[in-house]
């Protein structure tokens, strides 16, 4: 046990942190089996602890950025059963359309009541835009203005969503651009509630996984579903955009992404939050468009999903009262976890968010910003 325990210690400390300090990013230790869990478990480990109570912190997302920034992830050995999910994800399609499913039915199925509860009016569940606003309502509607405008969009526009969410982005491109709006998704209770929303609107909501998409459309946009689809089916994704897409049409694609090429996700979120997700690298975006697309341009958004991602916590803590009847503690530090690690790693500039405008080739330069 010193063993781990100094080893913990140290490697804190190189990233200021303290344990059982006064700092807010300080840990307090509740159950001195955690070293060993980290060092046996790593991430997972971490945050399978947490959501247990063997530890806290006051401001767990600033406890995340220094951890990131000093990079002490990539320097403690990866155990046996992380090691394990890296070769499967070699070795098998882990986003085939037979599994494509399981996200939607661990994490967008949950409840409409606990997104709703912590999510603007539009219900945008992606990074907002804090241009010139602290209001996350305000960014949001500023983050899908600003989609409208880089795709060009016009009046009678046929639209191809891509994802769709709850419907927000979907209702807003028909009912302010004018535009008809085929809007896809796999999840039935995003769906449920998208097709409520937009009832009285030019827009079409099915149910379809992107790989059965057919018809060609003026405008396509994906927003958050990128992160879904998986390194092996990348290629595939980007053929079927294209496919899709008329010949002048612009295509915005926005998604997280990471600094390196990965073929897994974090363990611990692949377990608790995204199943089978993963973040593309700009790398792996460029060879999937490769003979496909024109990058016309690619925006960084990251530091705005932070302060989304801040607003989002701050939201389901004022809404927890509510929820608690239906939701377990567990539950509660898990959702935390997953909100503020993430807001940490945004931070450290570990994880990023693109927009990117792609058009097929010979296609008019649209006008971006």
């Amino acid at each position: 046990m010193s063993n781990s325990v100094n080893l913990i210690k140290e490697l804190l400390s190189s990233a200021g942190i303290t344990i059982n300090g006064g700092n807010p990013w300080d840990i307090r230790i509740n159950d001195d089996r955690l070293f060993t869990r980290v060092l046996s478990s790593k991430n997972l480990g971490l945050g399978e602890a947490y959501m247990e109570g063997w530890w806290d912190c006051r401001q767990l997302d600033e406890f995340f950025y220094r951890i990131l920034k000093a990079r002490l992830d990539g320097k403690i050995r990866a155990g046996y059963k992380i090691i394990l999910g890296s070769l499967s994800a070699i070795l098998f399609n882990m986003q085939s359309k037979k599994r494509s499913g399981i996200v939607a039915e661990q994490h967008y199925n949950l409840g409409n009541d606990l997104f709703l509860s912590f999510l603007d009016p539009h219900n945008q569940y992606s990074c907002a835009y804090f241009d010139g606003t602290e209001d996350l309502n305000e960014a949001q509607i500023k983050k899908m203005e600003l989609i409208c405008k880089k795709l060009a969009l016009q009046p009678g526009d046929q639209v191809l969503d891509i994802g769709c969410g709850w419907g927000g982005l979907a209702g807003y491109m028909a009912q302010k651009y004018g535009c008809s709006v085929t809007a896809v998704n796999i999840a039935e209770e995003q769906i449920r509630h998208a097709k409520d929303l937009c009832k009285n609107l030019p827009v079409n909501i099915v149910s379809c996984d992107y790989r059965d998409l057919t018809g060609t459309f003026d405008k396509i946009v994906s927003v958050g579903m990128f992160e879904h689809v998986g390194q092996k089916n990348y290629k595939t994704f980007m053929q079927v955009a294209q496919r899709c897409l008329k010949e002048d049409g612009v295509f915005l694609l926005h998604t997280i992404g990471g600094n390196d090429s990965e073929i897994k996700c974090d363990p611990w979120i692949n377990k608790y939050i995204f199943p089978n997700g993963m973040l593309p690298s700009i790398s792996q975006i460029s060879r999937a468009i490769e003979g496909l697309f024109v990058m016309e341009d690619l925006h960084n958004m990251g530091p705005h999903y932070e302060k989304t991602l801040l607003a989002w916590h701050k939201n389901f803590q004022n809404a927890w009262e509510k929820l608690k009847s239906k939701y377990s503690e567990e539950f509660k530090r898990m959702w935390e976890y997953y909100l503020l690690s993430c807001a940490g790693s945004f931070r450290a500039r570990h994880i990023q968010l693109w927009q990117i405008v792609l058009t097929r080739y010979g296609a008019h330069q649209p006008q971006c910003r």
